[in-house]
């Protein structure tokens, strides 16, 4: 396994919709094992292929905190096909985002549909944080950043900070 970079706000990559994966093979197995590993060492709870500079329908999870069992979770084109009516407050913070975090309401509860490491189709009901890690990865795939829940003007200091940053990088 290796660890990869973090593509960060303002790449554009980041707004690109990510495209259906075709096939697993150990390639893919392999991409998801080097998400995983970068998701560890940032540290965070997800990873969505996007943020590594490959727009592909890949994310991989874990919401395990420090002392229970790591339980990785590898969602190739994940769907959700059903979102619940209680929401759900959490301040999410983004590994494409750094030292950024913002209070979001979202749905508590969802049913995702996926298909796994071995190309087998499943579907996982989901709750808290869990649930909300997966809407998150999703919104990558999708081009949508925790950014845009914010109102335009403050998207755009938002956006503007991290321009500044990229070219002071530079």
């Amino acid at each position: 396994m290796s660890k990869l970079s973090i593509i960060t706000l303002p790449d554009p990559i980041l707004r690109k919709l990510s495209t259906p994966v075709e096939r697993v093979d150990d390639e893919l197995r392999q991409l998801a094992d080097d998400m995983l590993e970068t998701m560890y060492a940032a540290p965070g709870v997800g990873l969505a292929a996007v943020q590594v500079g490959i727009p592909r329908r890949l994310v991989v999870i874990d919401v395990a905190d420090e002392n229970e069992q790591p339980n990785p979770l590898v969602f190739i084109n994940p769907e959700i096909v059903a979102l619940g009516s209680e929401m759900r407050q959490h301040e999410e913070g983004c590994l494409s985002i750094p030292d950024f975090r913002l209070e979001i309401e979202r749905p508590s509860t969802l049913t995702l549909r996926y298909l796994d490491r071995n190309w087998k189709p499943q579907e996982l009901d989901a709750e808290g944080l869990l649930a909300t890690a997966i809407q998150h990865e999703i919104n990558h795939l999708d081009g949508k950043l925790i950014i845009d829940f914010l109102s335009p003007l403050k998207r755009d200091i938002v956006v503007r900070k991290f321009k500044k940053q990229a070219r002071a990088a530079t």
